[in-house]
């Protein structure tokens, strides 16, 4: 369905690689012991050629305005040329937008969180939507005794531990039990992250090594951006490398430097919100007051932990079952630092699975600690959470959170989150899967959306609310779908952002998120504004899929829809070329409110069934450089309506429906070269490259249900 290949890929995995500097997947280098090899093996592994395509990370042992070298793990030492297009830049700041901020990641993230570990990023679906439970299938029963990993096979795209298009995630047996296993689709990560995502490594013992992303073409790098919200980014050239630095390069099919990803620096420009974070330097172990090595059922009382960056309750073996009923978990520390560690591998968290399977019911979770996430689910692990209240109060502390591939389910939780960077469902690097039903989730910090995703999530009748960032937060290749919630958000407005928005779908390039097609499906439910535009995506591939939502736009509403580049305040892409490639789908949808796109952007617009768009289409050039080939088309089937408020500009017009002004007369649609095609009586006129009444509708996306993914209550 795309027109083009999306230029945003590569330098968000040269940056999402920054942190995790040993996740290079080129082959090792050969050292004096070469010579007893055959001249074919020393050949590959002399480490003189750069391979089209690949990351290598390591130490910066000699940098130049030509080139740089990098000492690898497996590659050796590597010099790879650089030129005019490479683009810098530094991991390990916090996200910064108007919203979300956690401060550790690369990119800026929007106003929703960012990722740790990279500059602050906010915004986080590919096409494949196959992360949730599918078909309504329940999750199999744990069986008595100790029990594998979450079952079912899945869908592409799906983890390890979640399941999706049919399959069911295992359900907990009576007593103790496993997750069950199952197989998982070829594109799936080690430890079960969704559409080859590459999870961190995990901490020593455990299951599931991270391993490095694809690389891609020069021009494909070129839209990747850092998390929404944040810190204003400061231009990078090769002097902000010393010899020593940890860096991710990005080669491009010319063997050049399509990126240098530095990591350190707090440069709180990942995510849309930005803020607090640090650097993660990875987890060796784990450190926690309560850890259950056997099959293990606990109730009526209360787990405290006082220590520093440590886990109240931890699960990390293998085919151990433990269930919590009515039990009080407290997390609390004035030492606690936070940072990437929380974020990534749920160092720090109230409770944390990091293996085996964690059931919480009936409880309360109380977390006032810097990373003090409520339940963290990581690599393997599995958390199954209902009927439980969750209240965190310090920075990057979500309600709920996923990382490394990890599977959590919840129901009827309610969850309260003070701190920024601290999303009420949240996902970090490394992706996952999580299936919610019921509750409710307010985040009340700046960059902290109501949810935040580099993960595979679907929830259903549940009310989201972010009262000081925006609602949803989107990076790479990951989805949100909604069924009958209540969703909003409040972005507050920032400088270092172009615009303010409800919903972002982006790429930070902090590494946090592979790079690929975000989806935002919502069907049902109210979808609300407190500020700024509706939906915004830049610097990704995007899919929007909205139906049968009473959406209400904020008062100073800016726009319903933005498809176009942006400034890179944040390091979301290179500046002229990190636009968006969108396809929105309404469906018996009311929308109200203008489009605006650019020409280094694709847009592909359906209206169907009995859709009606209130508004003009507008294209805004003024982040958009020297220009490019993109365009913006609009569909509109027999049985939809555009009500023209304005002006409007778009390449190719097919409409089986209805256009007029709000006063019902006729708009004229006239031709670039000159051409009437509809000669109207209306004050407005759209100017088109090409028009006709026969829409191709194709391209629509169709509507999910949530019964796809639905998991039975356990």
């Amino acid at each position: 369905m795309r027109k083009r290949l999306n230029a945003l890929t590569i330098a968000a995995l040269s940056l999402s690689l920054a942190a995790c500097s040993g996740n290079t997947t080129a082959e090792s280098t050969a050292g004096t012991e070469a010579t007893a090899q055959s001249e074919e093996e020393t050949t590959a592994e002399a480490g003189a050629e750069v391979e089209a395509g690949k990351i290598y990370s390591g130490t910066v042992s000699a940098v130049s305005a030509e080139s740089i070298t990098v000492s690898t793990e497996d590659n050796g030492e590597v010099e790879i040329a650089l030129t005019e297009n490479t683009v810098f830049s530094r991991s390990g700041g916090g996200m910064q937008g108007s919203g979300a901020s956690d401060s550790t990641s690369e990119g800026k993230a929007p106003d929703g969180e960012r990722p740790e570990g990279g500059q602050n990023n906010g915004a986080d679906g590919g096409e494949s939507r196959a992360q949730g439970m599918p078909d309504g299938q329940t999750p199999p029963e744990m069986s008595e005794g100790n029990g594998g990993a979450v079952g079912g096979a899945r869908s592409e795209g799906a983890g390890e531990n979640g399941s999706q298009d049919g399959q069911t995630p295992p359900e907990m047996p009576e007593g103790n039990g496993g997750a069950g296993g199952g197989a998982r689709p070829e594109e799936a990560g080690e430890n079960g992250n969704q559409d080859g995502q590459t999870p961190p490594e995990k901490p020593e013992g455990e299951s599931g090594a991270a391993g490095a992303g694809e690389g891609a073409s020069q021009s494909e790098a070129s839209m990747i951006g850092s998390e929404a919200g944040g810190m204003e980014q400061e231009t990078l050239t090769y002097e902000a490398v010393s010899v020593g630095d940890q860096v991710s390069v990005v080669a491009g099919d010319d063997g050049t430097a399509i990126s240098v990803a530095i990591s350190g620096g707090d440069m709180g420009m990942g995510m849309p919100g930005g803020g607090p974070g640090g650097q993660s330097q990875g987890v060796e172990s784990y450190s926690s007051a309560n850890e259950y090595t056997e099959d293990t059922e606990l109730s009526s009382t209360t787990l405290s932990s006082t220590g520093t960056d440590e886990n109240a309750v931890l699960v990390q073996t293998d085919g151990v079952t433990v269930s919590l009923d009515n039990v009080t978990i407290n997390r609390v520390s004035e030492d606690s630092t936070g940072g990437d560690n929380s974020s990534f591998y749920g160092v720090g968290a109230a409770a944390l699975v990091t293996d085996g399977t964690l059931d919480i019911s009936n409880s309360l979770i109380t977390s006032d600690a810097k990373g003090g996430a409520g339940v963290f689910a990581y690599g393997d692990g599995v958390a199954y959470v209902s009927d439980t209240v969750i209240n965190t109060e310090k920075d990057t502390s979500g309600g709920i959170h996923v990382a490394g591939g990890g599977t959590l389910y919840a129901w009827d939780l309610t969850v309260d989150t003070d701190g920024e960077s601290s999303a009420a469902i949240r996902s970090d690097r490394g992706s996952g899967t999580m299936v919610v039903d019921g509750g409710a989730y307010v985040s009340n910090g700046t960059g902290s959306p109501a949810v935040y995703s580099t993960a595979d999530i679907s929830i259903n009748d549940a009310t989201l609310t972010a009262n000081n960032s925006e609602a949803i937060c989107i990076e790479g290749l990951n989805t949100i779908r909604l069924f009958d919630c209540d969703l909003s958000g409040n972005m507050k407005d920032q400088d270092q952002n172009d615009c303010t928005w409800n919903v972002i779908l982006y790429q930070s390039m902090s590494g946090d998120s592979e790079v690929g097609n975000s989806t935002f499906e919502m069907v049902g439910g109210t979808l609300k504004a407190g500020n700024g535009g509706m939906f915004y995506t830049t610097n990704t591939e995007s899919t929007f899929i909205i139906s049968g939502v009473d959406i209400t736009n904020a008062d100073d509403s800016e726009f319903l829809l933005k498809v176009t580049g942006n400034s890179n305040q944040r390091g979301w892409g290179s500046s002229g070329a990190n636009g968006a490639d969108c396809n929105f789908t309404a469906a018996d949808q009311v929308l109200e409110g203008d489009i605006i796109w650019d020409s280094i952007s694709t847009l592909d617009f359906y209206l169907t069934g009995e859709s009606k768009l209130t508004g003009a289409v507008i294209n805004d050039e003024s982040n958009a450089g020297n220009g490019g080939n993109g365009y913006a088309n609009i569909n509109i089937s027999e049985g939809s309506t555009w009500i023209v408020t304005g002006d409007s500009t778009l390449t190719t017009l097919m409409n089986a429906g209805t256009i007029t002004d709000a006063e019902g007369k006729t708009v004229s649609i006239v031709g670039t070269d000159g051409t009437v095609y509809v000669d109207g009586d209306s004050e407005y006129t759209i100017t088109v490259s090409s028009y006709g009444t026969d829409p191709d509708m194709s391209g629509a996306s169709s509507v999910d249900s949530w019964s796809t993914f639905e998991a039975e209550k356990i």
